[in-house]
């Protein structure tokens, strides 16, 4: 049996022959766009210093966007990801932090535990977890200590810090699922891993890519709020994005406290001090969340930024969802298929990806990384492989300490602790 004969194999035979999108929606979004070469338009060529990590919560890219745990169509114009905030944090984190080259006493290097879990070729089933820690995120402690350091010696990572210490940390698992090529399934679960209940802000949020601001097309899409299905208990929230080419989106959001509204154009106001092309800009969830401005976002509810807030007190050891739905066509009952896909477990929709078309035929496993770690600790790769292929004891437990990191509930390594570990 091979790919084709599965449900997956299907849907590639159908992107292949045009007649299905399944691709058009994946995790296509990168998670950190500043300080690259796209995005570099400094006389010297120097694109770190030239948009940092400072600048990229306020000013618009032109190229290419960045979130967490971030999908995008295959054209990049409209993207949806998270943003958190612990209560403690002097930003909003809404894209992955790292040192640049100058910064790290080993160069550029992401200072950050995230992980890519599953994946589908068509992406019909995809799985990411983000450890986010409760403490204030120590910005300025990782690049001094790093650059304090010579090239000999160790780089001193998040964890060296201590924010993980006691388990005081979340595990943000973002699960999607495809119902139909363009209809995608999201839920996220926020599991403390602590020994005390901890608040946590989640903006689940959906935006265009600045298009319009180059002197190329001037044509503005829109994200509005839109009415909810069913009756008005039904607590579902919806906002609905316009695009020219793309069409109509409509996110649905269960039990959102509020909708938050802004544009995605740059804060000149608080980058160069010189007034900014709208009161609404980038940076305003930020602003609303963080700094408590309620006159940074626009109550006219209209933008072409938008986010759905979430306000949740974890227990110790426990863990709360949230469902959410991303469709180009309505429903009556939007998030009802959510909870009867996810209640039998949103797991399974990884197993159901290369199910094979005839369901009396024995089911086939999307194998994920953690298999092919036990396939190489017991020496073998496949059960069709020529020979045996027995891997170096440092390069196992090099791939063993990552899947074991990436477990939700564990927590990331101290890198002291692994420097027994030989390095080639």
């Amino acid at each position: 049996m091979n790919i084709y004969d599965t449900r997956e194999g299907v849907r590639l035979v159908m992107n292949q022959q045009r007649k299905g999108h399944w691709n058009r929606w994946g995790p296509f979004l990168s998670e950190r766009a500043w300080g690259t070469v796209r995005e570099d338009y400094s006389a010297s060529g120097d694109a770190w210093s030239y948009f940092p990590h400072d600048h990229a919560r306020s000013r618009a890219y032109r190229w290419n966007e960045d979130g967490l745990a971030g999908i995008c169509d295959r054209h990049q114009y409209l993207c949806f990801a998270l943003a958190l905030w612990n209560g403690r944090d002097p930003i909003l984190k809404e894209r992955l932090f790292g040192l640049t080259g100058s910064e790290g006493n080993h160069g550029e290097d992401v200072k950050e535990y995230y992980y890519y879990l599953d994946n589908t070729p068509t992406h019909a089933y995809m799985k990411y977890l983000y450890k986010y820690p409760q403490a204030a995120y120590p910005y300025n402690q990782l690049i001094e200590e790093n650059r304090r350091r010579s090239k000999l010696q160790m780089e001193y990572e998040l964890v060296d810090t201590g924010v993980f210490d006691q388990g005081r940390y979340f595990d943000v698992v973002v699960e999607y699922a495809k119902l139909e090529a363009e209809d995608l399934l999201i839920r996220i679960s926020i599991s403390n891993r602590g020994p005390e209940a901890a608040p946590i802000h989640v903006l689940p949020t959906l935006w265009f890519r600045n298009t319009w601001s180059w002197g190329r097309d001037n044509r503005r899409p829109s994200i509005t709020v839109g009415v909810g299905p069913g009756h008005p208990e039904s607590r579902v929230s919806t906002l609905i994005a316009r695009h020219w080419e793309l069409g109509e989106y409509i996110l649905y959001c269960s039990a959102a406290a509020e909708l938050l509204f802004t544009e995605n154009e740059t804060n000149n106001e608080r980058l160069y001090g010189v007034p900014s092309p709208t009161p609404y800009v980038k940076d305003a969830f930020h602003a609303y969340v963080v700094h408590g401005r309620r006159e940074a976002v626009n109550p006219a509810a209209i933008g072409t930024k938008a986010a759905a807030r979430y306000l949740r007190t974890v227990g110790a050891g426990e863990t709360v969802t949230l469902d959410l739905r991303l469709a180009s066509m309505l429903d009556e009952h939007p998030l009802g298929a959510v909870r009867g896909v996810v209640e039998v477990d949103l797991h399974d929709r990884a197993d159901a990806a290369a199910r094979p078309v005839d369901l009396a035929a024995r089911p086939v496993r999307v194998r994920t990384e953690g298999i092919r770690v036990w396939k190489l600790a017991h020496g073998w790769w496949s059960p069709r492989s020529a020979r045996r292929q027995t891997p170096r004891p440092r390069a196992l437990s090099a791939i063993c300490r990552r899947v074991a990191d990436s477990l939700p509930g564990s927590p990331p390594r101290c890198s002291a602790k692994c420097s027994a570990i030989p390095r080639r």
